[in-house]
């Protein structure tokens, strides 16, 4: 029964969730300097970075304690298609944060989805933590479509705190329970 468990670990339908390395950066890059995403990605200007900037974000954020950063690799193919991170952990209040990243050219296919239902797992399981967090904007209604296959629910909305395109946009806060997950598997 372990072995299962070994085999199965941060792999889901279509991806598996692993630790990224040298050889992922230039993919890293790629993905990260399309300008389309890093306006769905945080909420601050979208200068762009350098490279850089992307090499100190990667060994930063794997540097922390409370912030974990795996790179998502379609299973079969072996493909480097974007990242996934907790990050915020609190672990007196037991809550934390998520975000993911894919690369544009596998964005519609289920892949964030898919990515987001095993980092919950690992999240709730292997963390011990109660509950997942989110923030998505208003205008990214494919990314809260995938939340809500995840059991993600709407838990407060930050009216036009969001300036994008020329005009301000609401921000999503989203959250999950380690029990309405469980149900959910269930």
């Amino acid at each position: 029964m372990i072995k299962h468990y070994i085999e199965n670990f941060l792999i889901g339908d279509k991806i598996a969730l692993r630790k990224i390395t040298k050889d992922d950066y230039e993919d890293f890059y790629a993905i990260e300097d399309v300008v389309e995403s890093r306006l769905l990605m945080n909420d601050g200007i979208p200068f762009p970075p350098t490279n850089g900037d992307h090499e100190k974000f990667l060994s930063e954020v794997n540097s922390e304690k409370d912030e974990y950063i795996f790179g998502i690799e379609l299973k079969q193919e072996k493909i480097f298609i974007g990242t996934i991170s907790v990050y915020s952990v609190n672990w007196k209040n037991s809550t934390c944060h998520v975000g993911v990243s894919i690369g544009t050219a596998y964005q519609g296919k289920g892949y964030g989805t898919d990515s987001m239902k095993i980092l919950i797992d690992f999240i709730f399981n292997y963390m011990h933590l109660n509950k997942v967090k989110l923030q998505v904007f208003s205008f990214n209604k494919r990314a809260v479509t995938s939340y809500e296959k995840c059991g993600f629910t709407l838990e407060g909305t930050l009216k036009e705190e969001l300036f994008r395109f020329g005009r301000f946009y609401d921000i999503y806060h989203m959250g999950l329970l380690r029990k309405d997950w469980a149900n959910l598997q269930s």
